[in-house]
């Protein structure tokens, strides 16, 4: 199996946390999103993962090396492929096309799930939905009466259908996906400017490729700093770090309120963390009470309380309490 990862944008809705690092490599509980992504695909098929592909614009030597270490951990070999002009979704898998054959999944990248879900024989290819209570903000699939899916329509107007597509997908043969993105690029099929995955997904259903819904049990956002402390949460809550992991944790006086992730040579001195609260190596927290919050490595907390916040690597923060969003190696002293 292969997994192709269409991540080349800026992430603007995430700045300033993405103005230093690409935000599938925002690690939430220890681990890049990038990385959960992966592991949640290969646990949900249950299969080996050959190759991951991933979609990037041209972001230097240190981020694709990171990537190719995460596909190595997952022991699979890494192709990077540009997308250096945002064009679509169908475009965007489109340059992965050396890697579009035999069985794919297309994941992008600002998405997490949990599911108990397999491919059915009957099925050619599947994709990932959750059930919606605003699906006019969302692209929808309908189904017949065998449970195959026989429309896609994009945020509609009318209810047809409250089963949102996820942004997961799965192809029993590659080969196919790809020859449908080549007829959209070569005959200028656009939707919105934009040469869009689903016009592709449509007319391999009209040519009697059968796609079933993969129903997930939760679907978890990454696309501003709201979300992905949400997000933070439930991975905490689904997937609790072990006592063995925290060996160089030292906690001085302090309380750790589970369910939480504390990083390597991390200290914890006069203070409450959690719940909910992912902190990365390195950082120090002193005489504060943090909860619901995400902060990053090598980062110096001291006499504040922090919730639903998102901190970044490198940051000093001191003073009274707040919600906040910074990035890296800022001072805040109040």
């Amino acid at each position: 199996m292969k997994i192709i990862i269409p991540m080349a944008g800026l992430g603007t809705r995430m700045r300033p946390h993405t103005l230093t690092v690409k935000k599938p490599l925002i690690p939430l509980a220890g681990k890049p999103i990038v990385q959960r992504l992966v592991e949640n695909i290969s646990r949900v098929l249950n299969q080996p993962v050959e190759e991951i592909a991933f979609v990037i614009g041209r972001f230097g030597d240190e981020v694709e090396n990171e990537l190719k270490l995460i596909a190595e951990n997952a022991g699979a070999k890494a192709s990077i492929y540009y997308q250096d002009v945002a064009k679509g979704t169908g475009h965007a898998v489109w340059c992965a096309s050396e890697s579009l054959s035999g069985q794919v999944v297309v994941a992008f990248a600002d998405t997490l799930f949990y599911a108990d879900f397999a491919i059915p024989e009957n099925a050619d290819g599947a994709i990932w939905v959750q059930e919606v209570n605003n699906p006019e903000s969302f692209g929808v699939v309908t189904t017949n009466d065998e449970g195959i899916i026989n429309g896609f329509v994009e945020k509609p107007k009318t209810f047809v259908s409250n089963m949102a597509i996820i942004g997961i997908y799965y192809f029993g043969d590659g080969e196919i996906l790809q020859k449908e993105l080549q007829r959209l690029i070569d005959e200028d099929i656009r939707g919105n400017n934009e040469y869009q995955l689903t016009d592709a997904l449509e007319n391999m259903r009209r040519k009697g490729y059968r796609f079933v819904p993969g129903k997930v049990r939760e679907w978890l956002d990454c696309g501003n700093k709201d979300a992905t402390v949400i997000t933070n949460h439930r991975v905490l809550e689904n997937e609790p770090q072990s006592p063995v992991e925290r060996e160089n944790v030292k906690l001085i006086n302090s309380v750790v309120i589970e369910p939480c992730y504390i990083g390597k040579s991390v200290c914890i001195e006069n203070s409450v963390v959690g719940p909910w609260v992912s902190v990365g190596d390195g950082t120090r927290i002193s005489g504060s009470n943090i909860a619901n919050s995400i902060i990053q490595n090598n980062s110096s907390l001291t006499n504040t309380l922090l919730g639903n916040s998102m901190v970044g690597n490198c940051v000093s923060i001191s003073g009274k309490p707040a919600e906040l969003s910074v990035g890296d190696y800022n001072s805040i002293h109040e």
